[in-house]
This record gives C-alpha cells, structure tokens and sequence, in this order.
C-alpha cells in the first residue's frame, strides 16, 4: 500500500521519474500497471524542495519534468507572501510602504476575510502581532505578559484592515498580516493551476503539510493519505497512522496541536494562537483533518477549528458548502475520540 504522511523533510532539489510510487517506501509495480505504461508516453514524475521555509514534494504524470517551472512559480508566491522577505508585497505592506498587491496576495486576503466572516474572527490575517510576540516555537513565552497581550489586542482584528480599489487601508499602521494559516495551502491550488495548465490530470501536491490532489497514481487508483494519531511527542519523530484516506480530486489539511506546545508551570499551551484572547488556544480539538475542493480552504478551516473547539467547529463547518471535515479530540475524561462530518466515510480507505 503506498501512503503519503504529511511529515516530510525533503532538502534541495531531487528529480525522478519513477516507475514505482515512493511515499514512505517503494513498492512493486503490478504487472497490468507495467503494461499501461508501455502504451502512455507519460510517466510519474517526483520533485522535492524548499520554499518559504518549508519542503514541498510534487508528484504527477508527465512527458517532461516540470521542476524548472513549478519552482519559479513558487518563487514568485514567495515574493509575494513571505513576510520574512523584506521586498515581499506582504512585508511591504506591515511596514506601511507603497505597494501594489498582485494577484496571488489578493487571493489570499480575500479568502482569509471570507473565513474569518465565516468563524467569528477565530481566523484572522491579522494575527502578526501576537504570534510575534510569543515567538516561532514560543520562544519568548517568558516576557508574553497580561499587559503585553492586551496593548497588542489594540490592533489586532480582521475589521481593521480592507483591500480598497487595489490598495490595502490599515484603520491602525500598527496592523500587521500574517499570511502562514493560509498560505501553503494555497501555494498547493497555485502549482496545481499551472500543472493543469500543462494539461497534467495526474498529480499530488505536499507543501508543508498540505496536499492538493487530482486524478490517480501511478498504480491506477486514488491517492494515499495517512492521518497520524496524536502523541504526546514534541520532537515530531515518532509516528503512528490514526486512518488512511483514500483521495482522487480533493485537497487536503491538517492542523494539530498534539506535536507543537510549550509547557510552562506543568501545563501545556497549542501552538494555534486564538486571536481572540491573544493567548495560545486551549480547546478539546487535538487534530483538524479538512477536505474541501481547494487546499487554501482547507488549510483556513483547518487552523480555525483548532481555534474553536469541537462544538463550534461543527456550527462552521455547516456554513461551508462541499467542506468535510475529521477531528480527534480529547473528552473530558482524557481519553480520545473522534467525530467527523456526514459524508466524511467515503474518503476512508477500504
């Protein structure tokens, strides 16, 4: 069986057209799979590399390798919403200089305001100054103060920033946009447009954890997705399968706060920053699994739920036409328990 786990840590470019499918392990062809090949002039092709921080793996059927093409459409998605370039149009943007967003940032914008509509403000773009604030990996847990949090509250919320005639209006300078909740999913829906573009119908698309899928493998059947099981396991080395998906033309997200916490006085804190409270979120949802028809909405509704909570994230998701979702949560008692939407079972592989 091949699966895909969204944990990977793919370095520097590798190309390979292969003849078998490499996910976690190679497996044989069959042999109807051999004979299929030899009458098609495509075969799958695997790319790995990195991009704004992050690996991503494109798996897909071709005459030719893509990697040339793919990788320079992700540069220019990171030209545009990586905050930690300092020409990108989103840090240009935080620091309050002229600029004109492009097509890629106003897709994003206008997504993340249809969500955070949508949850409440539990997505919110404009959550930078908080997760500034406690730092990547909560490093600076130790100076987040009560004061600290609520000066930053001042300016955070999605109601104080809008795109007017082509130009984003701050109703504080002090606003800033964090793009990170959205932004790998929809650099998935980017590469899957031009593959398309390409005339690909066969691919699989990883960007840091999200996956944008189409078609079948090169085994003939739908995409492999493993959903780990939460455990209590901070390194992120240790792995076990909670399900598998079976997947043709959905994407996919995955958002978890088993794996990534600070501990501070003997309690744990999830790495998803509720915009609401400035604090980082203490629900009951341990893992959000989301299907939807784009990987941005996935990947938007699958932060948000681990942001509301259980109960809540049931009340959104009915709001969102063709959005499926599967939460592991912990119950009151402690243990685990899952729940997931109606129309969820037939994404289950057999």
């Amino acid at each position: 069986m091949n699966i895909l786990k969204v944990n990977m840590n793919a370095k520097n470019r590798i190309t390979i057209p292969i003849l078998c499918c490499l996910i976690i392990v190679f497996s044989g062809c069959s042999e109807s799979a051999k004979k299929n090949r030899k009458k098609s002039k495509y075969i799958y092709f695997q790319e790995y590399g990195e991009i704004f921080h992050t690996s991503f793996h494109v798996k897909y059927a071709s005459d030719r390798s893509l990697y040339d093409d793919i990788v320079a459409e992700l540069d220019k998605f990171d030209d545009s919403l990586n905050p930690f370039k300092d020409h990108s149009i989103i840090a240009k943007i935080n620091r309050n200089e002229p600029v004109q967003p492009d097509s890629f940032f106003i897709a994003v914008f206008n997504k993340a305001m249809e969500v955070s509509r949508i949850t409440d403000g539990k997505f919110d773009i404009t959550v930078a100054p908080l997760v500034n604030a406690w730092g990547f990996g909560f490093k600076n847990s130790d100076n987040v103060t009560p004061e600290l949090i609520d000066s930053l509250k001042q300016f955070v919320g999605y109601e104080k920033v809008r795109l007017e005639n082509g130009t984003i209006v701050k109703t504080d300078p002090r606003v800033q946009l964090d793009a990170s909740a959205i932004a790998k999913g929809y650099a998935c829906d980017v590469v899957a447009n031009l593959l398309k573009s390409y005339g690909v119908e066969n691919y699989m698309i990883e960007i840091g954890g999200e996956i944008a899928m189409r078609g079948k493998n090169d085994k003939g059947v739908c995409w492999r997705i493993g959903i780990d099981k939460p455990m209590d396991d901070s390194t992120g080395l240790h792995h076990e399968l909670q399900t598998i998906l079976s997947i043709c033309d959905k994407c996919v997200a995955t958002s978890g706060n088993y794996r990534n916490y600070y501990v501070k006085d003997g309690k744990k804190y999830a790495h998803t920053i509720d915009p609401q409270t400035g604090y980082p979120s203490e629900q009951d949802i341990l893992s959000a699994t989301v299907i939807a028809d784009d990987c941005m909405t996935a990947d938007a509704y699958a932060t948000a739920f681990m942001a509301s909570g259980l109960e809540k994230s049931k009340e959104i998701a009915k709001k969102v036409p063709g959005l499926f979702y599967y939460f592991i949560y912990v119950q009151p008692d402690g243990t685990m328990a899952t729940s997931c939407s109606e129309g969820f079972e037939q994404f289950f592989a057999e």
